[in-house]
C-alpha cells in the first residue's frame, strides 16, 4: 500500500524559510518521480515542483530561484525547501506520485505566510 506523509508546515513570517519533508513506503522509491503540488483556497491545485528518479528538477515559474526539491533514497524521503517565502506561497502544500498510471498522494500539510 503506497504512502505518502508529509511534514514540515507551519506559520512563516515573509521572507523565512521551511522544508517540507514527505516519507514514502510501499513504492520503489528511488525509480519513481515525486511532485509537490499546493492549493490556496479558492484556487486550483497546481504544481509546484518535480524530481526524477534521475534527480532532474523542474520548477514553476513563481517559486524558480526560491525553492528547491531534493531526495534521499536511502531514507524514501522527497523534501522541498522554501526559501524568501511570499504571502502568496500560502497553501497546503501535497507530495504526489505516480505509480502504474495510478495518482497517490499525502494528506498535506498547511503553509502559512503572514506578518
Amino acid at each position: 500500500q503506497v504512502q505518502l506523509v508529509e511534514s514540515g508546515g507551519g506559520l512563516v513570517q515573509p521572507g523565512g524559510s521551511l522544508r517540507l519533508s514527505c516519507a514514502a513506503s510501499g513504492i520503489t522509491f528511488s525509480r519513481d518521480a515525486m511532485n509537490w503540488y499546493r492549493q490556496a483556497p479558492g484556487k486550483q491545485r497546481e504544481l509546484v515542483a518535480s524530481i526524477t528518479s534521475g534527480t532532474n528538477t523542474n520548477y514553476a515559474d513563481s517559486v524558480k530561484g526560491r525553492f528547491t526539491i531534493s531526495r534521499d533514497n536511502a531514507k524514501n524521503t522527497v523534501y522541498l525547501q522554501m526559501n524568501s517565502l511570499k504571502p502568496e506561497d500560502t497553501a497546503v502544500y501535497y507530495c504526489h506520485t505516480i505509480i502504474s498510471y495510478m495518482n497517490h498522494w499525502g494528506q498535506g500539510t498547511q503553509v502559512t505566510v503572514s506578518s
